[in-house]
């Protein structure tokens, strides 16, 4: 996956999360949870669907890197690559 690809599976499981928060305007280097409503169960639910879609395990002590959408690309990047973008699942 490329960096919007990555953005956008990230922004599809947000939306499946937290259907009512607007997704598409999110800065990519703002902390996530600074922009929109996210508890610690809603980052958790996002690090299951990203094992669920795409086959990606991030450990625990990992989570910090997900804090933004730039933190997303640059940290799921090498372990996305050569898989493809499911939204809507």
């Amino acid at each position: 996956m490329n960096r919007e690809e990555i953005i956008l599976a990230i922004q599809d499981i947000i939306k499946t999360i937290a259907p009512d928060e607007d997704v598409s305007n999110l800065k990519t280097d703002l902390r996530l949870r600074d922009q929109i409503e996210l508890d610690s169960m809603d980052f958790l639910d996002i690090v299951m669907e990203l094992r669920k879609r795409y086959g990606v395990q991030v450990p625990e002590d990992d989570y910090k890197e997900l804090a933004t959408l730039d933190g997303c690309v640059a940290y799921l990047g090498p372990k996305m690559q050569g898989k493809s973008l499911k939204v809507g699942v």
